[in-house]
């Protein structure tokens, strides 16, 4: 099989998140709903023998050791004793600090492809281990499939949703999700509900009404898009999405949108990008 000189990772939106309670060790028991679009940063690999990983173009106020694609690529590359080298370049088209797992998505593809270029022949249970030790949403982009995770997000239930046109706007605002899980106003009482009571259900972001309180910027995104369509935050924030039954829908919502929003159309998929034959057609 040939493999692709680039490789994709895309986007999630959480369609609802409930924070059920906080553990002694500090991380929170939730449960969310895991989808992927079809709107992906991308990343090439050049694999040598140098036994060393270079990141182009560095990501601006990111130290390399804390670059989410280097720190995977070196868990890969401690696993192993023989030289394992690459240059990684990312065409970044993913805000951080969305909310749709730009971060996590680029370490999954790290891992999965260097398993594959490298050769190393890794289980998808080693390298979904691997990723959670890199961050709770690594392994969801590691298996591939939209999921109901409960847990500290570690809990993954494949699941079957219908496959609506989102329109996603990026505020101009980077939220930390340090910051919102350990603010002291954060919800964290959401009862536990089954998968089958869940989809009877209105969904909510727990996280919301603190993010607005926080920063204007997604509180605005959020009042304009609710002119239109029932709307809500995905993960952490900043970013905000409505759901739409056809792409010419979603895409008549955005034209309206005022300067200073950002955003872009992408359909929900069951299946990542990453996974569908590795040879995708991402936005």
């Amino acid at each position: 099989m040939t493999l692709p000189s680039r490789w994709p990772a895309p986007a999630k939106l959480n369609l609802f998140l409930h924070i059920n309670g906080r553990r002694p060790d500090g991380y929170h028991e939730l449960q969310t709903l895991f989808i992927f679009l079809d709107h992906c940063d991308w990343l090439s690999f050049a694999v040598d023998e140098s036994d060393a990983i270079r990141i182009e173009p560095a990501l601006a106020g990111v130290p390399l050791e804390q670059n989410l694609i280097y720190r995977a690529a070196a868990l890969l590359k401690a696993s192993q004793s023989r030289p394992l080298g690459v240059t990684i370049r990312l065409d970044k088209r993913l805000p951080m600090g969305g909310g749709i797992g730009g971060g996590s998505s680029d370490a999954a593809t790290t891992l999965v492809a260097l398993n594959r270029l490298w050769d190393l022949q890794l289980e998808e249970e080693t390298l979904a281990e691997l990723g959670r030790q890199l961050g709770a949403d690594v392994p969801v982009f590691v298996r591939g499939h939209a999921a109901f995770a409960e847990g500290v997000g570690e809990k993954l239930q494949p699941v079957t949703v219908p496959q609506k046109w989102y329109l996603v706007l990026v505020p101009p605002v980077h939220v930390s999700t340090a910051a919102i899980f350990t603010d002291p106003e954060l919800p964290r009482d959401t009862p536990k509900y089954s998968w089958a009571a869940l989809q009877e259900m209105d969904w909510k972001n727990d996280c919301q009404a603190l993010v607005k309180k926080r920063h204007p910027e997604v509180a605005n995104a959020l009042g304009w898009l609710l002119e239109y369509a029932p709307s809500r935050m995905t993960g952490t924030g900043a970013c905000v999405f409505a759901e739409f039954e056809t792409e010419s829908a979603a895409r008549k919502v955005l034209a309206n949108a005022p300067n200073w929003l950002q955003g872009f159309v992408a359909q929900g998929v069951n299946l990542s990008p990453l996974r569908s034959g590795l040879q995708p057609v991402c936005a």
